[in-house]
């Protein structure tokens, strides 16, 4: 009788971390901490691409060495380590130039890919969309095009020399002209479905509701808060990146005013800006955002560093001036002393998404800064023959007394002004 054995038949990775020794750092805390960080991030990214870390290796240098980034030395330490532990790829924390790509692979004789190529896979397996796949493979082609001449070594090289002429030349350029071809169909694609996000928005907004974006760095959070808030089904994953593709539900808040909440994708340091470029589509839902939720994952020891990163795509997305409201996530992680600390005097919200801890302040506070469509208190009366109206008066606001007189409903509710503009509403004499 045969044995039944287990073949994992994930890819196993070497993860390779590169520092400079001159690079400023707090006082007090190794040079090498920021570097260390970053390879761990390495690390869970490979994971979340299912691959299998076989080993890592963190080099501190005064200077990047520009042909093979780590010098001869230690290519050869490099390639001795992933012959050792058996890892046929090699996975730099740090975006490679071409060249630097060609002479590391001939260096150590295995497959190098990049910390931005390692991204672009998981984007593409987490990708669920239309708009998510095209933004994608967008991203992948101008991050493949200028790669193209060393990518296969079946592919003759242009070059100058007897020899190097030819056929190899013209497949080079062929396959050169085909990616720019599809680059710019894809564009074109992803344009379109741009437009239709634009026009899905203004069909949202010609009844004004307040749109809520959470963003915050991968992996704080962001869909298990945006599930409990709009109780929703979005996937929920301790992996990078889970979510991709933007996701818009209606909430009511205690005001019983409706607000729109998009959850996006997570953001990275040094996420790739062909990748941000890419989703432009996707992250125009931050940019069109009336209040910004910016989750935090409050158990990271390093969630400072990590709201750095994401104050720094705010930046380029042009929304640092939004009003954005910081919510702490995942105090179920941290010590009852710790928790007892935390203050909300400096206007954050603190949560456990996953308990459901801290979400009745986090609704008010939302409620409070969203100042779109306000409330406005109301003595009117409605015909019982306008059920409809009654309906939407019932649904979309808060009815504090009703009572009935003749065939009419009088009411004293709390309504939003947009919704008293849309109905006719007018106050009752002596209201």
């Amino acid at each position: 009788m045969k044995t039944p054995t287990n073949t994992d038949v994930r890819e196993r990775a070497l993860l390779v971390g590169l520092g400079l020794k001159r690079a400023p750092h707090l006082p007090g805390h190794p040079s090498d901490e920021t570097a260390r960080e970053s390879l761990q991030e390495l690390a869970e990214l490979a994971r979340s691409a299912g691959a299998v870390v076989a080993g890592s290796i963190l080099q501190m240098r005064e200077a990047i060495d520009p042909a093979s980034v780590v010098g001869h030395g230690k290519l050869e330490e490099i390639r001795a380590e992933a012959q050792a532990r058996r890892a046929p790829l090699i996975i730099f924390d740090r975006e490679l130039t071409p060249g630097q790509q060609r002479n590391l692979e001939r260096g150590v004789e295995r497959r190098v890919i990049d910390r931005t190529q390692l991204i672009l896979d998981i984007f593409a397996r987490q990708a669920r969309s239309r708009e998510g796949q095209l933004q994608v493979e967008l991203a992948q082609l101008n991050y493949l095009l200028p790669r193209l001449a060393g990518a296969d070594p079946e592919l003759s090289r242009l070059g100058g020399g007897i020899g190097t002429r030819g056929p190899g030349e013209q497949k080079l350029e062929t396959d050169r002209r085909r990616i720019r071809d599809r680059v710019r169909r894809i564009g074109a694609a992803i344009e379109t479905l741009r437009r239709q996000r634009a026009l899905r928005r203004s069909a949202r907004q010609s009844v004004p509701l307040g749109t809520v974006a959470l963003v915050g760095y991968t992996n704080a959070g962001k869909s298990t808060l945006f599930n409990v808030l709009s109780r929703a089904d979005v996937l929920v994953s301790s992996k990078m990146f889970a979510t991709l593709d933007p996701t818009v539900r209606a909430v009511r808040l205690p005001s019983h005013r409706r607000v729109l909440v998009s959850d996006t994708v997570g953001f990275i340091r040094d996420l790739p800006k062909g990748l941000l470029a890419a989703f432009r589509a996707t992250l125009e839902e931050v940019q069109q955002a009336a209040l910004i939720l910016q989750v935090t994952d409050i158990s990271n020891p390093h969630h400072a560093e990590q709201d750095a990163e994401v104050d720094k795509v705010l930046a380029q997305l042009g929304v640092s001036d939004r009003t954005r409201l910081h919510v702490f996530n995942k105090i179920d992680r941290l010590d009852p002393e710790t928790r007892k600390a935390m203050s909300t005097s400096n206007g954050n919200v603190f949560v456990s998404a996953l308990e459901g801890t801290g979400l009745d302040e986090l609704f008010c506070r939302i409620d409070e800064m969203i100042t779109v469509d306000p409330m406005r208190r109301l003595r009117f009366s409605v015909p019982l023959s306008e059920g409809r109206k009654l309906a939407l008066v019932h649904g979309l606001g808060r009815v504090l007394h009703s009572e009935l007189r003749d065939s009419k409903m009088v009411i004293d509710a709390e309504l939003p002004e947009s919704l008293v503009r849309r109905l006719r509403l007018t106050p009752m004499e002596g209201s």
